[in-house]
């Protein structure tokens, strides 16, 4: 341990090299890719052909599949059929067709009719032949109908009445109208024409003459009037073809199981991930390495950015160290786990780390190094979980040590750290039950509940476990340390009970009103209140000289000339810092035992001094110092010397107690007391406040209040 402490040290003396920061963090950078290259090393099979598979193999990448898109969008397009377009005009003109030959038989018709009752001779001869009826017909008909119509077809329209045309054009028209707007493909024209037939045949026409001629007009009028619309078949293929969406191959698919035969198809698949290629990719070295660059690059700047220098060369190299410990511990973890149960990655005590800083740093460099080893998990554990980068894994690993950071927050303690431990473990079985349902995977509960509740109770133990490590070897006044300090069966704590018990008591008030002052300016409350129990330790080397310790007793200062006087008062400061020294004490504590009183004038004993006669220096009544150096250094001035002040107060009211702690914490900033520590004017009067607030609940019960008359 003492080569370690010299070591430390040794490191120190390079306080302000940022180059040597800088220089760890790339040592710690290059430690993990040495530690993580192998996860992202690609994975090569040594398969054949048609052999069987040894082991169950997974896709490394998701990658999209050409052969097997080609083929679905083969068959996308294949199942499209052709589009067919109807034309409307065409109906209009077939039916327009019909009218056209019946009306010209009804004009014809009704002609002949005419003739015949004019009976003028000739003339009407010529038209009663049918012949001529038949020649008149047809000159009133286009060539084309001419061609198709025959000759018996009309007439038998003209030996119909008009009545009789006028009803088969209108059944005619009905039935073609009704057959060609439903459409009529090439295919379709004949049995489109049966059904027109069809139609006609079991209408009421009154003659078979007619009915036929009906018959054979819409079967001449039906055509086919849909069309095949390559333009619009091949758009409808390719939009077929484009909402296809291609085929891939995801990352953690099982390609083949274990002792399934590897045929050419698989075989393919394996070529397509790139599990059979030769050459060696680059890629995946130059990713780990810019992600390492940006982790680390992202923490110097935590350091940098965030605290003073000094504070920042301190914490680094124990981050570095917890660091350290946290990595090792993962890669053991995970050449375990890839030899026996993958699961055992998150045994992992992912909150050990994070409490270790929480403790011993802040809280924002736990969630850096929470964040820090996520990262590194989630790449480390990549090729055990199956994937190029275990996203569940890492989310496990933040959300679970992030909860380290609010469970161990403002509570220090051992039992502390055990019970964050313990409901540490509890949120991992949480996390990993929903990590694995979300997936849809089942999981083994029984097993998953040890690895989860151990990971728990591992981060409490090594968390204990370390905690002495690290404040030994990095003088670390933590918490716990300060929280041990407290204890009243300390030996120092129990000289100052036993041999000056007014002087304890006065410790125990000052603390209270220091912790709280500090509380409310951001200040360590609890290493003030630690400071103050043992800032007045050098009153017991002569307790009798201090007058919360002249119980029933004679002052000896009444015999003494002021100038000894202050000597015996102005040495406990530096008798106090001497045997806190001598303890061992933290160098936070005995800052404060020296600083508590800064270089403050002993105003009692040096006016006593020119009352008597004497012309005393002022220097020689002042304590040595050095002034405080912290806020909870002027704090615990501030408090100590309100304390003993409204002590002093007969008859102590509200309004004459603010009015005393107002004049004291003046006089001490009108005297430079704090021009050596970072307390600003808002915080004095948060202070102010403060005190003034504890002060009225101790006194509450003998504060007199002040009357109306008083008031006035």
């Amino acid at each position: 341990m003492n080569w370690l402490n010299k070591t430390v040290h040794s490191i120190e003396s390079w306080k302000h090299n940022r180059i040597l920061q800088a220089t760890l963090l790339f040592l710690l950078a290059v430690l993990s890719y040495s530690l993580i290259f192998s996860s992202v090393q690609p994975e090569k099979l040594d398969v054949q052909q048609f052999s069987v598979a040894e082991t169950t193999i997974r896709s490394p990448k998701t990658v999209e599949d050409p052969v097997e898109t080609a083929e679905k969008k083969k068959k996308a397009v294949s199942s499209v059929e052709d589009v067919y377009t109807p034309n409307e005009e065409y109906v209009k003109k077939r039916v327009k067709i019909v009218e056209d030959i019946f009306t010209s038989a009804e004009d014809v018709v009704a002609a002949g009719l005419k003739n015949e009752e004019a009976g003028d001779g000739e003339e009407a001869e010529v038209l009663n032949d049918p012949k001529k009826h038949l020649e008149n017909l047809r000159s009133r008909l286009s060539s084309t109908i001419n061609k198709d119509i025959s000759d018996e077809t009309l007439l038998y329209l003209l030996g119909s009445s008009k009545a009789d045309l006028a009803l088969a054009k209108d059944i005619t028209k009905t039935s073609v109208n009704d057959m060609m707007k439903a459409g009529i493909r090439a295919n379709e024209v004949e049995n489109a024409k049966k059904k027109v037939e069809e139609q006609i045949k079991y209408n009421s026409l009154s003659t078979a003459n007619l009915r036929s001629a009906a018959i054979d007009i819409g079967r001449y009028a039906i055509i086919q009037n849909i069309f095949f619309d390559s333009s619009a078949t091949e758009t409808a293929r390719e939009k077929a073809e484009e909402d296809v969406e291609p085929v891939r191959i995801l990352q953690g698919q099982i390609i083949v199981e274990e002792g399934y035969l590897i045929d050419a198809e698989v075989y393919r698949q394996l070529k397509l991930v790139g599990l059979l290629e030769s050459e060696e990719s680059f890629l995946p070295y130059l990713g780990l390495g810019s992600i390492l660059i940006l982790t680390f690059g992202g923490i110097y700047l935590l350091f940098r950015k965030v605290e003073t220098p000094d504070h920042v060369r301190d914490n680094i190299f124990i981050f570095a160290f917890v660091y350290v410990i946290g990595i090792t511990l993962m890669k053991i973890i995970h050449i375990t786990a890839k030899l026996s149960d993958e699961t055992l990655a998150y045994l992992f005590p992912s909150a050990m780390a994070v409490m270790l800083i929480t403790i011993l740093m802040r809280e924002r460099y736990a969630a850096g190094i929470g964040i820090l080893l996520s990262v590194i998990g989630s790449i480390m554990f990549k090729d055990g979980l199956s994937g190029s980068i275990q996203g569940s894994f890492a989310l496990y690993l933040l959300i679970s040590g992030l909860v380290g950071i609010l469970l161990l927050r403002q509570h220090h303690e051992r039992s502390s750290i055990l019970r964050a431990g313990l409901l540490n473990a509890f949120i991992n079985l949480v996390l990993i039950t929903g990590l694995y349902w979300i997936n849809g995977t089942d999981i083994p509960y029984v097993w998953m509940a040890i690895v989860a509740i151990s990971s728990g109770i591992i981060s409490a133990i090594s968390t204990i476990g370390l905690l002495p490590f690290f404040e030994s070897s990095f003088g670390i006044f933590s918490s716990m340390k300060m929280i041990e300090l407290s204890n009243p069966n300390h030996p120092l704590l129990r000289k100052i009970l036993m041999e000056a018990p007014g002087t304890y008591h006065h410790s125990v008030m000052v603390a209270n009103l220091a912790e709280g002052a500090c509380e409310a300016v951001g200040a360590n409350g609890l290493l003030a209140r630690v400071g103050c129990y043992y800032h007045d330790i050098g009153k017991t080397k002569r307790p009798a000289y201090f007058i919360e310790n002249q119980t029933n007793i004679e002052n000896p200062h009444d015999r003494l000339s002021p100038e000894k006087s202050a000597k015996i008062i102005l040495a406990h400061a530096t008798d106090g810092a001497q045997m806190a020294r001598k303890h061992k004490m933290p160098k936070e504590i005995i800052d404060i035992i020296e600083q508590h009183h800064g270089t403050t004038l002993l105003k009692y004993f040096y006016h006593k001094a020119k009352e008597e006669g004497l012309a005393p220096e002022e220097k020689d009544y002042r304590y040595k110092g050095p002034k405080p150096k912290t806020k909870e250094a002027a704090i615990i001035s501030i408090a100590d010397s309100v304390e003993a002040a409204v002590r002093s107060l007969k008859k102590p009211t509200q309004s004459s107690i603010e009015k005393l702690v107002k004049s004291i914490i003046v006089d001490k900033l009108n005297d430079g007391q704090f021009n050596e520590c970072d307390i600003t004017l808002k915080e004095l009067e948060k202070v102010n406040v403060s005190l003034c607030e504890t002060l009225a609940g101790i006194f509450h019960n003998r504060i007199e209040y002040p009357t109306l008359d008083d008031k006035e």
